[in-house]
């Protein structure tokens, strides 16, 4: 599909019709509450809740006030159309800014000021420096005479660094007052997401030039968000705009994630729901025996003689009515609110600052946080993630020559520093193409110093290593480079750039020498994509020796090339890469074609090596973060030596006897099948053993095991805890994630660049690093983090205690719901069967509301183990990860515990006023107070870190009950005319709420004594050690068991003790096992390994 873009021809393009208005809301004024209502009632849980909201308006089979329900509902309703109102006014403020910020257009030859929501599509766009790009551009004039503009993208991809952008070769030579009335068409696509590409064709009408074809790239363009910079003017004709821009277009909203305890959330509701059905059925067929055999003798009792079809129908809806609290209406409210507390936790913590760059954690998704503490694979990328993205030039081999060694850089190797100073033709080629063959810019400092603007680390450290051994890249200007060697300037005409991609692995630049004419290729890229080109007859094995020997240092390198064109041959192969730089379809693959009939026959000059140092803490991270039984994944489109070297050093194998490396090679079906089977052989052998076993597969191993042997594959991918993956592209990166999603793992991605996109989007949790390549992954992904060290903390300290204030919260919602339920079912027992209420509507409906959801929302700061603790602890996540907290068994515990203090509060109630004549009104009041009562008493005994704040809202909340309730007394008209008085005032009342709280209270703090005792949990005995504060020197294994390809649901040893109902055992309660084992050293010293550690791999030395 493609469009026709007119230039300044408002007629012609009329088609076209949407303005440049930018619309990031939402909803629109008349929309709201529709659109808002619809998508809340999208939900099974509220379209429930409206359901029984309506039943309750028929006064025949509503045991209470429709307000009951209706109140609360309407309450938890405006609550979440309020935060959406509010999120989306701001998007609103933030649209109108963009809007109506005031632009230059020509129209018909005249400049004119509209509003930046006026352009159109064929208009004629003018920029001054340091103007933001309104839409998208195809760059027609600028005010430098080689038709060169800089533009600063950071708004868009996040790259800090200045990019040129050039006018289309039809375009040069045009006169500045010929722009304002220029005519032509642009051939380009339908508007897409993707900001690195741009295939298009543009045609100009004469008199400009007699209908030429010109191709046009993403060079030629100027996109919406981007600054104008260090150029005086420019202008564009509009191509897309609005909310078809490529910014536009990449704003599209996410998909939802649902989170585990999300998953087991929804389950526990379904059988919650099931078991409510059940009840309300065998309390319906039970109301209607009793009515039809005890309810008609009694006189008071005035049931009509014929009753409507509908009669048998009346009881069963009535008890549906009073059992659907039974679903706690606050828990979907509750969630939303406690998790946007740990987003904001994570963005407040100062911890997680780099100080370096001031950059601070962000959350953009507020929804996942507990996830994050059970995680069970990382998957993270190398480059600028696990190292710091500083390459700094260290040796290199040219012409067989090594330079630079354990002692010294190569910059200070007098060896050759004397070949440039005697000028070896070999060192001064090798050189130039350090110098040149890159998209640097060198920009010119107010006093005067050379400062290039690099997209790519690598180049910027290439150059700047070119420049201090004299070769000094110190301008360009359009297609003119020039360099300084010695004190002489050499000038080099670009003739054509043929730009990296990950397919091409290498990048070329074809340039003339000015002084002789002489047309030169100059190459640098992957060994594998640059030795395979040299010419006959040159031996490259030394070459390759270098490739290895600086791999093995875990140094990245390049080779370096070089080749005299002829000017036929040029010219001859000039034509086709224009051909196949104009077709719209598969353009990229027609231009790598062409490219690889030019880029053979090289001179390979030699080999640089870079280092790229590891961050601080990276090996302590992850040794850190593997005792808590996270499995790591390294990849990375590095080779696989120095990804080896970089895992070596990382900490990601222990070293040996028990560390080893198992090989996955092979360049066809039959030897990639051969290899697979002979590491899992291996690995099953090995199971049974304490051994840290890794693969390492290659790119193009993985891609046949992918498609081939995807069975055998998912089976080793169980099996191992660490893989080192190299050679791989963004898309295997994406693939190898959802592999392991599929095994039912947790994932977390972790990358820093464009590449790694994909790989963060498609895992359960995406972190993003803000490093040196940009913003685009850290835009993309769930958590942005400055270092990757601060991934610890994110997951050992924000991660579990999320975990562990979500499960508590939502298996306390239910219990306080079913509590409250459980009495009306009792009460009923005593009333005939008949569906009434215990409770008036009042307390009903403030019940969930109000007395009991201010402790549970300030139970978000409590905190089981102090922070210092869990992180020199890391092994207390196994409890997260096996889902310990939250899970059916669990939740029996709570479903037992409100099903015990249900028959504590009824039978104390009852029998306490069985001689008192008191009103039913009396009697639910007392039951409820018990509630309250016992709710205070388990919020405090599940509570681990009390504080002020925490001690406020519990019995705050208390007090507050009484003092509503006075107030509701207070009130004649409100169904509760001096009731709570008349309680308050009498002995009874509170001797009745002593013994509530003592029945009900006293068995669980027995248990939960019995436990801490005789039965102590890993995570009981680091809270004594903290209350005492003495050292533990050994504690039970609680390590992984080896994984097995079979799904393993062996029963778990562990006890948890944070939030676990003490009524539960819990013997089943994981998706992962951890064995009993041998004793071990819980609180062992870490251990740091060396990269000279020592490896066994089952692959040849090549």
């Amino acid at each position: 599909m493609k469009r026709f873009v007119y230039i300044n021809d408002d007629e012609a393009s009329k088609e076209l019709c949407c303005d440049n208005r930018i619309s990031n809301t939402k909803y629109t004024l008349w929309n709201f509450f529709p659109k808002n209502l619809m998508e809340q009632f999208s939900r099974f849980m509220n379209q429930y809740f409206l359901l029984i909201a309506c039943l309750q308006l028929w006064s025949l089979i509503t045991p209470v006030n429709p307000a009951s329900t209706w109140g609360p509902l309407i309450f938890i309703f405006a609550v979440s159309a309020s935060k959406e109102a509010w999120d989306d006014y701001h998007r609103y403020l933030s649209d109108k800014k963009a809007n109506e910020r005031e632009v230059w257009i020509v129209k018909h030859g005249i400049k004119k000021h509209i509003q930046a929501q006026d352009i159109q599509v064929g208009n004629i766009v003018w920029l001054r420096e340091n103007d933001e790009v309104p839409c998208d551009l195809v760059l027609l004039g600028t005010s430098d005479p080689q038709g060169v503009c800089y533009v600063e993208t950071a708004a868009l991809d996040g790259e800090t660094d200045l990019k040129t952008r050039v006018i289309p070769s039809a375009c040069v030579g045009i006169d500045l007052e010929l722009l304002h009335k220029m005519k032509g068409v642009i051939e380009c696509p339908i508007p897409d997401k993707d900001i690195r590409r741009f295939d298009a064709n543009m045609r100009l009408f004469p008199p400009f030039i007699d209908n030429d074809v010109c191709s046009l790239t993403i060079k030629n363009t100027l996109l919406q968000s981007c600054y104008l910079r260090n150029t005086e003017w420019a202008c564009g004709v509009s191509v897309y705009t609005g909310n078809q821009t490529k910014l536009g277009m990449c704003r599209g909203v996410a998909e939802p994630k649902l989170t585990a305890m999300d998953a087991m959330i929804d389950k526990l509701t379904g059988a919650i729901f099931v078991f409510q059905i059940v009840v309300v059925m065998v309390l319906g067929v039970a109301g209607n025996v009793w009515k039809d055999t005890e309810a008609r003798k009694q006189w008071y009792v005035q049931y009509p003689v014929e009753a409507p079809w509908y009669e048998l129908l009346v009881i069963p809806l009535r008890f549906e009515l009073l059992c659907s609290i039974m679903i706690p209406i606050s828990i979907k409210v509750s969630l939303d609110l406690v998790k946007g507390l740990y987003a904001k936790f994570i963005e407040w913590d100062v911890e997680m600052v780099d100080q370096e760059t001031g950059t601070a954690s962000y959350a953009a998704n507020t929804a996942i946080s507990e996830d994050l503490g059970q995680v069970e694979y990382i998957l993270t990328d190398k480059t600028g993630t696990l190292t710091d993205n500083k390459m700094i030039f260290r040796r290199c081999c040219i012409g067989g020559i090594f330079y630079g060694n354990e002692t010294g850089d190569a910059l200070k190797d007098t060896q050759l520093l004397d070949a440039i100073t005697s000028g070896s033709t070999d060192v001064i080629r090798f050189l130039t193409v350090m110098a040149i063959c890159n998209t640097v810019i060198p920009v010119r400092s107010k006093a005067g110093d050379i400062i290039y603007k690099a997209q790519s680390q690598d180049e910027d450290a290439l150059v700047i290593a070119a420049a201090k051994l004299h070769m000094v890249f110190v301008g360009k200007n359009a297609n003119l480079l020039e360099i300084m060697f010695n004190g002489e300037m050499i000038r080099y005409e670009v003739l054509e750039v043929l730009e990296f991609t990950s397919d091409r692995k290498r990048m070329s630049v074809v340039v003339k020498d000015c002084q002789n004419g002489k047309i030169i290729l100059l190459s640098k890229g992957a060994d594998e994509s640059i030795l395979p080109s040299a010419r006959a007859g040159q031996q490259t094995r030394t070459i390759a020796e270098a490739v290895e020997h600086y791999a093995q240092l875990g140094l990245r390198t390049l080779c370096l090339a070089w080749r005299e064109l002829e000017e036929d041959e040029y010219l001859e192969w000039s034509v086709k890469f224009k051909e196949a730089s104009s077709v719209l379809v598969d353009r990229e693959w027609r231009i790598a074609e062409v490219c690889q009939r030019l880029e053979q026959n090289l001179y390979i000059l030699g080999v640089t090596a870079i280092e790229d140092r590891l961050q601080d803490g990276v090996p302590e991270t992850i040794e850190t973060l593997r005792k808590a039984g996270i499995n790591f994944w390294m990849l990375t489109g590095d080779k696989q030596n120095t990804a080896i070297q970089i895992a070596l050093s990382c900490n990601f194998i222990s070293p040996e006897p028990k560390g080893q490396l198992l090989l996955i090679d092979g360049k066809t079906e039959e030897d990639v099948s051969r290899s697979l089977e002979r590491v899992l052989l291996t690995m099953r052998t090995t199971t049974s053993e304490p051994k840290d076993v890794a693969f390492v597969v290659d790119g193009w191993a993985l891609e046949i095991a992918l498609k081939h042997h995807r069975k055998d594959f998912v089976e080793l991918a169980i099996l191992s805890r660490t893989a080192i993956c190299c050679r791989v592209t963004p898309s295997q990166k994406a693939q190898l994630v959802e592999i392991l999603k599929s095994c039912d793992y947790r994932t977390l991605a972790i990358g820093d660049g464009g590449n790694d996109v994909r790989m963060i989007q498609q895992a359960d949790i995406g972190v993003g690093i803000s490093g040196r390549e940009g913003l685009q992954a850290a835009r993309a992904a769930d958590y942005s983090i400055g270092r990757f060290r601060f991934l610890k903390r994110l997951i050992l300290v924000h991660g579990r205690y999320s975990y562990n204030r979500t499960a508590f919260l939502s298996q306390y919602s239910f219990y306080k719901s079913l509590l409250i339920c459980f009495i009306q079912i009792f009460f009923s027992f005593i009333s005939g069967v008949s569906g009434t209420s215990l409770f008036n509507s009042v307390s009903l409906m403030a019940y969930n509301v109000f007395y009991t959801s201010v402790p549970v929302l300030v139970s978000v700061i409590d905190k089981d183990l102090s922070e210092t603790t869990v992180m020199q602890h890391p092994q207390i996540l196994f409890y997260c990860q096996a889902g310990r907290l939250l899970n059916p068994s669990t939740f029996a515990g709570w479903f037992g515990r409100s099903l015990f203090h249900a028959i504590v509060v009824f039978v104390i109630t009852i029998h306490a006023y069985a001689y008192e004549k008191s009103e039913m009104e009396e009697l639910g009041m007392v039951a409820l107070s018990g509630c309250i009562w016992l709710q205070a008493f388990v919020v405090a005994q599940e509570t681990n870190s009390i504080t002020v704040l925490q001690h406020l809202s519990i019995w705050g909340n208390l007090v507050g009950f009484y003092v509503l309730n006075f107030l509701f007394s207070a009130i004649p008209s409100s169904g509760m005319y001096t009731i709570m008085f008349r309680l308050c005032s009498q002995p009874s009342y509170w001797i009745t709420m002593f013994l509530i709280v003592g029945a009900g209270m006293g068995p669980i703090f027995a248990l939960k004594y019995y436990r801490y005792t005789y039965r102590p949990s890993k995570i009981n005995i680091l809270q004594q050690a903290e209350r005492m504060g003495g050292p533990i020197l050994t504690l039970g294994n609680i390590e992984t068991q080896p994984r097995t390809i079979e799904k393993d649901v062996s029963p778990v040893s562990i006890r948890s003790p944070v939030y676990e109902p003490l009524l539960s055992e819990s013997p089943n309660a994981t998706r992962r096992s951890f064995g009993p084992g041998a004793p071990f050293e819980f609180f062992q010293s870490q251990s740091r390994l060396s990269s000279s550690s020592g490896y066994t791999r089952n692959c040849k030395d090549n």
